[in-house]
């Protein structure tokens, strides 16, 4: 007798939508950031600043994924690029079908890099493909130096991690070299920004990777 769990079944359809998400998004030549990390770290004044240095440069679309509120999508909205809100209404994730409706939602091709800014959290997200190219890790400094330790799937799962709010560190007791440390021990292929959406530190460094990897 086989036994297969209720959530073996969500995750298997999740992924055939996820699937399908990419072949579109490949389709229009886009290239897919899954934003993940806890509630307040910075992700969305990291979009911003993204959408503000390179506006001359690419053009950004943004999915937003929240528990409640439309706030986040109505500040990215402030910038001129499109925008789609998912409301959770509770859910601690979003799902690759989620993203499918969001995306069937924005009017125009005229972008190149696509954002889906996921829930925060950084325990559910990590087991859902969303059809994404990569996933982003974004952890401040007022979090402290041990998340990669007591989240290890995520930073598994991600592709680049993201230390954001580093003009805080006098302030905190939080070291970024130990950051870098804990999460190349879980994962040593990740690619690795320190930044500031404050004055703006490291900005034009993460830019320039995802210019170049539209280049490709």
């Amino acid at each position: 007798m086989s036994v297969i769990t209720v959530e073996r079944k969500v995750l298997e359809k999740n992924d055939a939508i996820a699937q399908q998400n990419r072949e579109v998004f490949k389709k229009k030549n886009l290239f897919t950031m899954n934003l993940v990390s806890s509630p307040g770290s910075g992700k969305t004044s990291l979009i911003e600043r993204t959408i503000h240095h390179t506006k001359n440069k690419f053009d950004i679309a943004v999915i937003e994924g929240d528990v409640q509120t439309s706030l986040d999508a109505e500040r990215v909205a402030a910038y001129g690029v499109p925008v789609v809100q998912i409301i959770t209404q509770g859910a601690c994730h979003l799902e690759a079908g989620l993203v499918r409706d969001a995306f069937g939602q924005i009017e125009t091709n005229n972008f190149e890099v696509l954002f889906i800014e996921n829930v925060g959290n950084l325990v559910c997200p990590a087991g859902y493909d969303l059809g994404e190219d990569l996933k982003v890790v974004i952890v401040s400094t007022t979090e402290g130096d041990d998340k990669p330790l007591k989240y290890p799937a995520m930073f598994r799962n991600a592709s680049a991690l993201i230390i954001n709010k580093i003009d805080l560190v006098p302030y905190v007791n939080c070291s970024t070299a130990l950051i870098e440390k804990n999460a190349l021990s879980i994962n040593p292929s990740l690619k690795i920004f320190k930044t500031s959406c404050t004055n703006d530190e490291g900005i034009a460094e993460w830019c320039g990777w995802i210019e170049s990897k539209i280049k490709r």
